[in-house]
């Protein structure tokens, strides 16, 4: 078996997986007791996704589509509101009310 795709998690790893079961290839997950190592946070670059190695070209050239695709990377910067912006704006909304609140 040859490994066809590095995934950052495990549930990438999976979407991949499931992406080339889809298309006739049949996948092995690697990676789901090394990423208990390190606690309930995700670790990445131990989730692997292996296939034959007859099945290895068609495999990689479906996983480029997938990434040309847009689903396969991580899109940040774009302008566009997060819902972690959101956050920072309250956390920084609290603070200003409790620094008002201490000088009276």
């Amino acid at each position: 078996m040859q490994i066809a795709y590095r995934a950052r998690d495990i549930t990438e790893a999976h979407i991949v997986a499931g992406l080339l079961e889809a298309n006739g290839i049949e996948t092995y997950v690697g990676g789901h007791y090394l990423q208990g190592a390190m606690g309930e946070i995700g670790t990445a670059g131990f989730s692997n996704v292996h296939v034959a190695d007859e099945d290895l070209y068609r495999a990689r050239q479906l996983v480029s589509e997938y990434e040309s695709s847009g689903y396969g990377r991580v899109v940040t910067g774009d302008g566009e509101d997060r819902p972690d912006d959101y956050a920072r704006w309250f956390l920084l909304v609290l603070a200003v009310i409790g620094l008002i609140l201490l000088n009276f």
